[in-house]
């Protein structure tokens, strides 16, 4: 499975925000929408990550306020990224060796989407759900007396 895949799912909607823009009103469009990571853009292109990781650790860091802090200074400038053609075990590889929630999915250095871990988490057990059912199909339509000697050698 790919990443396209999960976007397909997934949807389109993705959530930005600039380096310029305030911290405060970043975690406010994020408490809004009810979402855990906003994509820094700049001219164009990915500059950054914030997520609520970020956003906690500066207001732990300004004394449990957010003050004037801009996106900039909260950020992660060099957020892990992946592209529609990535395999699904070489994200859930990167997110966990980085201990990454939100990876940008980035095309010809355009943003697509973004990737959660619970996006994975899903994908994984969808596919895991997926195979079953066709396994306790495929259990179910075994054909009966396959496994027993033909009726000549029973006489």
């Amino acid at each position: 499975m790919k990443v396209s895949d999960i976007l397909r799912v997934k949807g389109g909607t993705l959530y930005t925000t600039t380096p310029e823009d305030s911290l405060s009103d970043a975690a406010q469009l994020m408490a809004e929408k009810d979402i855990g990571s906003l994509v820094v853009m700049s001219h164009g292109l990915v500059v950054g990550m914030l997520t609520f990781r970020e956003v906690i650790q500066a207001a732990v860091k300004n004394g449990g306020t957010f003050g004037t802090t801009s996106v900039y200074r909260a950020m992660d400038p060099g957020p892990l990224t992946c592209t529609l053609e990535t395999e699904m075990d070489e994200v859930r590889r990167m997110m966990l060796e980085r201990h990454a929630r939100y990876m940008p999915v980035i095309d010809n250095r355009m943003l697509q989407g973004v990737i959660s871990f619970y996006d994975v988490a899903r994908a994984v057990v969808d596919s895991q759900n997926f195979e079953n059912k066709m396994l306790k199909a495929y259990i179910r339509d075994w054909p009966e007396g396959e496994s027993e000697k033909p009726e000549a050698e029973n006489t």
